[in-house]
């Protein structure tokens, strides 16, 4: 979903050197009839190119409204829901998964939503190239690859450069808000933040949020409750 580093790897299962991190893992997929629909009816008009300069997200939803940036939908679920219930916001969402954008966009079609649209590339690209500073009132993150083995640490999303970059995209009192299954991975996503300068940690005890309503709750998390999985909300505020 997200979180990749492009590292090339010898026949003997050693790294060869490697490249920058990337945002994401490139996944193949086969297209349903939806997904297929979504991108050629709902790509022209939701899918957004990848910019040279910061967008004017006025101009593009047609209004001034509370933006969210969200890294690796996934198929969507989850930011269509939130898109829906939330008419009064603009959502921006960020994936490479193409039965995902396809699957997204059918949703967005089926429902008539205006308020969404979609970039299909390299999520640090954009923030980097298409998101002005200071403009963004939410940045979601929500169960990004963990990368569990040590040596693959380094490929995870959530590093301190990260968090600046995101930092600098969040209007002052904008929220940074990550979620993930993994408690080793909280843990880790809570010392990174913790040591970012310029936030501050919403939690009442300086750890973990309970689960915000406004995060739906997806079939994967419901399973995983039900083998007594937990999930841990993390947000963190970016200071004035």
């Amino acid at each position: 979903m997200t979180e990749s580093q492009e590292t090339p790897v010898t026949p003997e299962g050693e790294e060869r050197p490697h490249r920058r991190i990337k945002s994401f893992v490139m996944r193949a997929g086969r297209m349903t009839e939806g997904q297929q629909r979504g991108l050629e009816v709902g790509g022209p008009q939701f899918i957004l190119p990848l910019a040279g300069e910061p967008v004017d997200y006025d101009q593009v939803f047609g209004r001034s409204a509370p933006r969210t940036l969200e890294i690796g939908f996934g198929m969507g679920h989850s930011l269509l829901e939130m898109a829906a219930a939330a008419p009064e916001q603009d959502f921006i969402g960020v994936e490479v998964h193409r039965p995902g954008v396809g699957a997204l966009l059918n949703g967005v079609l089926t429902e008539g939503l205006k308020n969404l649209r979609v970039y299909d590339c390299d999520a640090i690209e954009v923030l980097n190239r298409c998101v002005a500073d200071n403009s963004l009132d939410r940045l979601m993150l929500f169960f990004p690859d963990p990368w569990h083995k040590a040596r693959h640490h380094k490929r995870r999303i959530v590093q301190l450069e990260f968090a600046e970059l995101v930092r600098r995209k969040l209007k002052p009192g904008g929220v940074f808000h990550m979620a993930t299954d993994w408690q080793p991975y909280a843990e880790y996503m809570l010392e990174v933040m913790s040591a970012a300068p310029g936030y501050r940690n919403q939690a009442a005890d300086g750890t973990y949020v309970p689960r915000p309503e406004e995060r739906p709750i997806t079939k994967f998390e419901r399973r995983g409750e039900r083998l007594g999985h937990g999930v841990w909300d993390l947000k963190f505020e970016k200071l004035g």
